[in-house]
C-alpha cells in the first residue's frame, strides 16, 4: 500500500501550503541527524529514516504537479496504467475517487456512510497525540562547546493539571456526556448532492470531538486541563558540540494530547567565538605572527591550546603563510574518542616605522646578502618569467 504523504506530515488533505511547510520544518527540525547526533546507533538510523520519509513526502506535497497526481491517484506518478492492475477509480477504488475530479467529495461521502467513518482514516481527536516540541537557544562559550559541559535551563511548557488529572472538570460529576454526539465525538450531517441527499461523518462542533462537556470547570487550569509551568531541568552537553547543533531532550517538552507522551525539548547550541582560534570541524585554526629574525634563524615559542601552552618549534628559513600541525590538541569527535589537531599558519611580521639609521644599516646588509644568498622562489619566479619569451 502506498504512503500516505498527508499521514507522514501530520496534516489533513485539506491543510494550505503554508499548513504543510509548518509541519514539514516542526518535523524537520524534530528528527534531523544533528538533533540525534549523540543518540544511541538504533535511535540515530529510526530518526534518519524518519528523516528521509518526511523530506520525501515534502517534496511531494510542495510540488503541484506531484500533489495533484497523488490526490488524483494516490500515487504521485500518476496512474498505473500497465494492465490488470489499473484502475480508472484511482489506486484506492471509491475510497480515493478524487479522480472524478468534482464528484471526488460526493464519493468521499458515500464511503463514510457506509463504513460508519472517515474516508479519510486520519486521527480521530480522542486518540493519544504526542506533546508539540520546544525549541530553544542555548549560548555556550567556547571552552565550554569543546570540553561539554553541564546547564541548567528554565523553560516554561505545557503540563497535564495537576488538580484535576488532566480532565478538566473540578470533580469526575463535572463531565457529562456531549448531548449532540452522544459522547462519539463525532455527527452524520446530510449533503444534498446531484446524485440525492447523501449521509457522512464529521468532527462534533459542541465537544470537539471529545464527546464530553466540562459543565463544573477545574479551577485550576479553566477547564482546559493543561497549564502553564516553569520547569528547571539540567543538560548534560558532550563534548564537541559545534554552532548551530542540535540536542534532543526526549519527552522534556509539552505535554501530550488523550494521555500521549510529551513533546521533546531540542536545544540549538549558539557558540560564542573565540579570541584566537577559529573552528572547522574538530580542528582549531590559528594564526602565529613571528618576527623577520624568528623567519630567518629559526626560534621555540609557546602556543596556546584550549588547555595550557605547548611548546612549538619554528625552523630557520620559515616562510611567510608557512602550515604547522600540532596534533591531537583540537576538538573532541562527537561520535568517538578522537580529537582534531592545531592548524598553525605563519605570519612573518615585517618591521615598520625604522630610523634612518636602522634603514641604512639593514640596505647594506641585505644588498650584501642579497649578492651572496640563494632564493630558490626568487629564482623560480625568474626562470618563470625566461620562459614567457
Amino acid at each position: 500500500m502506498a504512503k500516505n504523504y498527508y499521514d507522514i506530515l501530520g496534516v489533513d488533505k485539506s491543510a494550505s501550503a503554508d499548513e504543510i511547510k509548518s509541519a514539514y520544518r516542526r518535523l524537520a527540525k524534530k528528527y534531523h541527524p544533528d538533533v540525534y547526533a549523540t543518540a544511541p546507533e538504533k535511535e540515530k538510523k529510526e530518526a534518519e529514516a524518519r528523516f528521509k520519509e518526511i523530506q520525501y513526502a515534502y517534496d511531494v506535497l510542495s510540488d503541484p504537479q506531484k500533489k495533484a497526481a497523488f490526490d488524483q491517484y494516490g500515487n504521485e506518478n500518476g496512474p498505473d496504467m500497465s494492465g490488470a492492475g489499473f484502475n480508472p477509480f484511482g489506486q484506492g477504488g471509491f475510497g480515493s475517487a478524487s479522480g472524478f475530479g468534482g464528484f471526488g467529495d460526493i464519493f468521499s461521502d458515500i464511503f463514510s456512510a457506509f463504513s460508519g467513518g472517515s474516508a479519510s482514516g486520519g486521527r480521530t481527536a480522542t486518540q493519544p497525540r504526542q506533546g508539540d516540541d520546544i525549541e530553544l537557544e542555548m549560548l555556550l562559550t567556547f571552552k565550554e562547546a569543546c570540553f561539554g559541559c553541564k546547564k541548567e535551563v528554565s523553560y516554561t511548557r505545557v503540563e497535564k493539571c495537576a488538580t484535576c488529572g488532566g480532565s478538566g472538570a473540578k470533580n469526575a460529576s463535572g463531565i457529562k456526556t456531549c448531548t449532540k454526539c452522544g459522547g462519539r465525538g463525532r455527527i452524520v450531517v446530510q449533503q444534498r448532492t446531484m446524485l440525492g441527499v447523501m449521509q457522512s461523518e464529521r468532527v462534533c462542533d459542541m465537544c470537539g470531538g471529545t464527546g464530553k462537556i466540562i459543565t463544573d470547570p477545574c479551577p485550576d487550569c479553566k477547564g482546559k486541563g493543561r497549564v502553564k509551568k516553569t520547569r528547571k531541568v539540567t543538560i548534560n552537553i558532550p563534548a564537541g558540540v559545534d554552532n548551530g547543533q542540535m540536542l534532543n531532550q526526549q519527552y522534556e517538552g509539552n505535554a501530550g494530547y488523550n494521555g500521549g507522551p510529551n513533546g521533546n525539548l531540542i536545544l540549538v547550541f549558539r557558540v560564542r567565538p573565540h579570541p584566537l582560534f577559529t573552528r572547522k570541524g574538530n580542528d582549531l585554526l590559528f594564526d602565529l605572527p613571528i618576527t623577520v629574525t624568528q623567519a630567518v634563524f629559526g626560534d621555540t615559542v609557546e602556543i596556546p591550546t584550549l588547555d595550557k601552552p605547548v611548546s612549538f618549534e619554528i625552523p630557520a628559513g620559515t616562510k611567510n603563510g608557512t602550515l604547522f600541525k600540532v596534533k591531537g590538541r583540537g576538538v573532541k569527535d562527537l561520535r568517538r574518542n578522537a580529537y582534531g589537531d592545531i592548524l598553525v599558519t605563519i605570519k612573518v611580521d615585517v618591521p615598520k616605522d625604522l630610523s634612518l639609521k636602522q634603514r641604512k644599516e639593514l640596505r647594506q646588509y641585505f644588498e650584501e646578502l642579497d649578492r651572496s644568498a640563494k632564493y630558490d622562489e626568487v629564482e623560480k619566479y625568474k626562470k618563470k618569467i625566461r620562459n614567457l619569451d
